[in-house]
């Protein structure tokens, strides 16, 4: 029995607090939107530019913050092959974090055609089991 009580106690103390917290934490209403409201699709930008966030039917939260129906965005730059969404998104050059709850960013990239995205995660980064993520634009840098 003592055993028995030792494996399982350390089982359950090797479980991450986001294998713990369940999937509350990981959904997000159907009809949740991220869209970006500025640039437009195609427009043409300096090489330092304003990017706005948008979303609707959730709110915004900082990381770390467990609150139901909310997030933090994530800008993806140039992203062709999607990270692991059932994991926290790593912070690269092409993904972007704003665990501050930020809701706009002035974004430098190099000239030529480049790709945004937003991508909604969690309080642990972790995007939501249905992920809540704009279409992706093209702007164009001058």
């Amino acid at each position: 029995m003592k055993h028995t009580l030792l494996a399982l106690s350390l089982a359950l103390t090797s479980l991450s607090p986001v294998a713990l917290a369940g999937d509350e934490t990981l959904t997000a209403p159907d009809n949740a939107q991220a869209y970006i409201i500025q640039p437009v699709d195609g427009q043409i930008v300096d090489q330092s530019f304003k990017v706005v966030f948008g979303l609707s039917n959730m709110g915004v939260a900082p990381a770390g913050t467990k609150k139901a129906n909310s997030g933090h965005h994530h800008i993806l730059i140039d992203t062709d092959k999607m990270p692991d969404l059932s994991m926290p998104l790593p912070a690269t050059d092409k993904i972007k974090h704003f665990g501050g709850g930020q809701t706009e960013t002035t974004l430098t990239l190099k000239p030529g055609k480049h790709t945004i995205q937003l991508l909604l995660g969690n309080y642990a980064h972790i995007p939501h089991s249905k992920p809540v993520m704009s279409k992706k634009i093209t702007v164009i840098v001058k």
